[in-house]
């Protein structure tokens, strides 16, 4: 199964999440950066996982654009699944529900709820555990 973790992020925590996912999928899974990602190399059957941290209450400006460009069908026959990074607050927004949308707006099947990880104020670090419960969801994924 070919799997690819498509991240933006701004302090480096959404990445670490998506490298973590990544390990968790094991074998020749990679994160890849959205800018350096291309839907078309995808083939039916493949898993896209894609992240971004929470900026005003939706995914961060580059990975919007990039959700915005896939057209309908794009995704036909490929497993999807969403996360982002966040504050642990009352009212936070959530980029991975509309990550999510996009995904199957676009033709991607469900692999799995959106999730997310929690970080310790606007920049980070993470909180203690995140790393681990991203790897452990990776592995979910790939079961």
């Amino acid at each position: 199964m070919t799997a690819v973790v498509v991240y933006e992020s701004q302090y480096g925590n959404t990445q670490r999440i998506a490298e973590a996912i990544a390990r968790g999928l094991g074998g020749d899974a990679r994160a890849v950066h959205v800018s350096a990602f291309s839907p078309a190399t995808l083939e039916p059957g493949a898993l896209l996982v894609v992240g971004s941290p929470i900026v005003g209450w939706k995914p961060l400006e580059g990975l919007g654009a990039w959700l915005d460009a896939l057209g309908p069908g794009s995704l036909d026959g490929v497993r999807t699944a969403a996360f982002d990074t966040r504050v642990k607050l009352f009212i936070h927004g959530d980029a991975a529900k509309k990550i999510e949308h996009a995904l199957e707006a676009a033709g991607g099947q469900r692999a799995a709820d959106p999730t997310w990880y929690y970080v310790k104020g606007t920049e980070g670090p993470l909180l203690d555990g995140e790393l681990e419960k991203a790897e452990a969801w990776g592995r979910q994924l790939a079961g």
